[in-house]
């Protein structure tokens, strides 16, 4: 499906214009161009979500900006059951100590999928400063086929820590982290590093941002045709994205737009008008992941088609419940009364009772529910007393260093501050998607 689209695409740009120069792909890499590519979106570009989106035809997938902090110190697991690879921690909240609770779940940061998306696969990091984004970009390098630096999110998890849309004020500081990644991690491991901006309040201010960060090695550039104050609900600014994708072009660096992108085929027809090389669409294939698929293979399917393939590819990599709801709760007309019955289930066999797939779909469920320990299988809380004796029983055997002062509850040795970088998000719930902001944030395209 991918290689006609790509076709497609090589005819187009062949008679829209010619590429004076371009900056060498690594080995291991990707090429931006003539891509039609999943955004960054929080809570939305999760796992299940990437594959979704790749099966309808996506040519590239983003992740959900993870924050560096979050996924320095992470273990990386290869998971036999979902075939996926799993970084995870212990939470930062209140984490158990193996030793002391051998049950412990530790908080899943980040999961890919290394068959059907690894090579597809670009891991999108939140930082403000070039020692943590080396550190934690070596981790995940090995897994992905590019790490893109977010410098647009303008919500306040993000620019509050000089992350996101706040780097945009320090070109500088930004420049450093891509030189970083490009030195560090990008050349080393032979994939592309590439950065993610919104349009500045005027074209010089966004030309002089544009040439200094296609000066740093990148191999891709996305321009967010907003400016930072600007919400989704505001129209996308489009006048100063041909003069973006004339800078990048003359500097050998891809061009991709985001912004207001609701289909392949609009896609394919707006960077033939402002001559971008791919574009991102982002709240569209929230709702409708087969927004990807043009009109000629069928185009966009039918809400009830999609939602179950999206149940059976959340099942298939044991995506969080909560996180998986949640994304339900977008696909489905809200109006319908299947709506308003699945707002209420409390488990994936409670979602597939609702939907009428308990025939195809019952056992996987069930299955799912017992490792997740959700629904019939959630556990029972501990009571006021049970923890209190749990929190002297922890304190006794762990046999703390009086050195290394930490705090002991129920639920096992607590990190101090400094360990767990409590200026990052904090971790999410248990029914919260990885590496994910609370649920109260709203969903955004990063």
């Amino acid at each position: 499906m991918n290689a006609g689209h790509g076709i497609l695409g090589r005819r187009l740009f062949a008679t829209m214009t010619s590429t004076p120069k371009r900056v060498p792909i690594p080995k291991h890499g990707v090429d931006y161009r003539n891509t039609i590519v999943l955004a960054p979106m929080v809570r939305s570009g999760e796992c299940p979500s990437r594959l979704l989106a790749l099966k309808y035809g996506a040519d590239l997938v983003w992740g959900p900006e993870t924050i560096d902090k979050a996924l320095i110190g992470t273990t990386r697991h290869v998971n036999p059951i979902t075939n996926t690879i799993d970084f995870t921690r212990l939470s930062s909240n209140g984490a158990k100590n193996p030793a002391l609770s051998h049950d412990q779940r530790e908080s899943i940061i980040y999961r890919l999928h290394p068959e059907k998306e690894g090579k597809r696969l670009i891991y999108q990091i939140g930082t403000s400063n070039p020692e943590t984004a080396v550190q934690a970009a070596k981790l995940v390098a090995p897994d992905v086929a590019g790490i893109d630096v977010n410098a647009g999110c303008p919500k306040p998890f993000s620019t509050l820590g000089g992350m996101g849309a706040a780097l945009l004020k320090t070109p500088e500081k930004l420049c450093r982290i891509l030189k970083a990644l490009v030195e560090e991690v990008g050349e080393p491991h032979e994939i592309g590093i590439s950065v993610k901006i919104r349009i500045l309040d005027t074209p010089e201010a966004t030309k002089d941002l544009v040439t200094q960060l296609c000066d740093t090695g990148i191999t891709g550039l996305t321009v967010h045709c907003r400016t930072t104050p600007m919400r989704p609900r505001e129209r996308a600014i489009r006048d100063q994205l041909r003069m973006v994708a004339d800078v990048c072009r003359e500097a050998g660096v891809a061009c991709l737009m985001n912004g207001d992108v609701t289909s392949r085929d609009e896609a394919l027809g707006l960077m033939s008008e402002f001559g971008a090389d791919g574009a991102m669409i982002a709240t569209a294939a929230e709702t409708n992941p087969s927004v990807f698929r043009p009109k000629y293979e069928g185009g966009e399917a039918p809400w009830d088609e999609v939602v179950k393939e999206y149940i059976t590819t959340a099942l298939e990599v044991e995506n969080r419940f909560g996180n998986a709801k949640y994304l339900l709760g977008q696909m489905i007309p809200g109006k319908l009364p299947i709506y308003k019955a699945m707002t209420s289930a409390k488990s994936y066999t409670d979602i597939v009772k609702t939907l009428g797939h308990e025939i195809e779909l019952g056992a996987m469920a069930a299955d799912v529910d017992q490792r997740l320990e959700i629904g019939s299988f959630e556990k029972p809380k501990l009571t006021k007393a049970e923890r209190k004796a749990a929190t002297k029983a922890a304190a006794k055997q762990a046999e703390l260093s009086k050195d290394t002062p930490q705090l002991v509850t129920a639920a096992g040795i607590k990190r101090k501050a400094d360990a767990a970088q409590l200026d990052m998000p904090p971790d999410i719930a248990q029914e919260q998607a990885p590496a994910s902001v609370p649920e109260r944030a709203s969903v955004l395209s990063i």
